[in-house]
This record gives structure tokens, sequence and C-alpha cells, in this order.
């Protein structure tokens, strides 16, 4: 079977990125065909089916300039990784800057083009940590703030498979509150929060879009 090559994209106005694709037959510890998420669909999971396999996370540090410039600091990972000859993970060039690999393990070596990270030599259950800034911040109103998460996906020839995303936010003690999150909690999504963050922490399959509303902490 020919293996595709494996892209991370960031196609859109998109904070966080991850879209693994997958040329090689179902090999994670109780996937099945059943598993698979076709085309349109997207399928959030109480219990991911294959708890050991690829996942991806972030941290996304916000300052009170970035509520006026849109610009928050962020760090990524992507761990578990599918054996490869290669894998490229592309940001948006108009949202992205300063893309630093600050750790690898399993990869051959790396090296950073423009707003591409190219991995090569990628071994099974290797791992990839990029630290970047993102004017990922977009204004609501007066008070409110938008972050985009997405899309986020695990691709599988034409359908999608089960990932899990945990996602971070920090911010100074009191200076914003989650007003709203889409997706709302319900199993596969799990939301917590306080006055310094929040973090959500999904799983499911498809291609998987998010957001974040943040407003303005109460006086």
């Amino acid at each position: 079977m020919t293996h595709a090559t494996p892209r991370f994209r960031a196609p859109l106005v998109a904070w966080l990125l991850s879209s693994l694709l997958l040329g090689a037959p179902l090999s994670a510890k109780a996937l099945d065909l059943a598993d698979v998420v076709l085309e349109g669909d997207l399928r959030f999971l109480a219990v991911r089916p294959d708890p050991d396999a690829y996942w991806y996370e972030s941290r996304v540090q916000i300052t009170e300039s970035s509520l006026q410039t849109g610009v928050v600091q962020l760090s990524t990972c992507h761990r578990v990784l599918d054996p490869n000859q290669k894998i490229v993970i592309a940001f948006n060039p108009e949202r992205v800057r300063d893309i630093a690999v600050v750790s690898t393990d399993g990869v051959g070596r790396y090296e950073v083009q423009g707003h591409r990270v190219e991995l090569a030599n990628v071994k099974r259950g290797g791992s990839v940590c990029i630290d970047l800034s993102s004017r990922a911040l977009d204004r609501v109103d007066d008070r409110t703030w938008r972050l985009h998460a997405g899309p986020l996906m695990r691709r599988y020839l034409d359908g999608y498979l089960p990932m899990q995303a945990r996602l971070a936010f920090r911010w100074p003690e009191g200076l914003l509150q989650v007003k709203t999150t889409r997706p709302a909690e319900q199993p596969g999504v799990r939301i917590a929060t306080s006055v310094e963050g929040a973090e959500l922490d999904l799983v499911f399959a498809g291609r998987m879009r998010a957001t974040v509303d943040l407003e303005r902490g109460r006086p």
C-alpha cells in the first residue's frame, strides 16, 4: 500500500493546528473500520478506542497586551506520531511568526522553512514540540475576544480516526473569564476554568473546529 505523506495544516484563521494524513492500515489497539468517521461527520467520544495513539496538546499565554494586538504565545506538541519518512507541519503564514522547534524525540532531522516545519525519518511514537507567536485573538466587542481552534483532524484515507486534543489557556489572574465554548461540555468534551485560565480536553473523530469566547474579568 502506498503511504501518504502526513501533513499538519492550519489553513484558516486558527491558532491551533493538527491534520494527520495516514496511508497505513489500521494498527492502533482496538481500532477497526467502525471507528473511522466519514467526511462531513463529527463524533465526540466518551471513551477513546485507541488511548495510546496520536494526540495533540497546546498551551496559549494571553497577556494584557494580547487584548490590544491579538498576538498570543503558543506552545504546541504532537505526541505519539506514526512512523513516516516525512511529516510537514504547515502554519497559517498570515497569523503565525517566530516558529521554533524546541524539542523532538524519535525524529531523524527537522527544518523550519518559512511557515512550515518539515520532519524526516519519524519513528513510531515520536514527538515534536514547537513554540510560536500567533495573532490568534479576534475582538468581538469592547469586552469580548474569540479564539479559534482548528480544524483539528486525524485523517485516514477518505475518513478520520479518533484523536485527543488537550488545550490550555493562561492569563493573569482576573484578566479574563470564559463566556462560552463551542463545542459545549458533553461526553468527549471536558472543560475546566479558573481565574487564571481554562483547559479543554477533547476526544473526537472527524474534522473539528472549536471557538472559545473570553470576556474581561469582573471588577
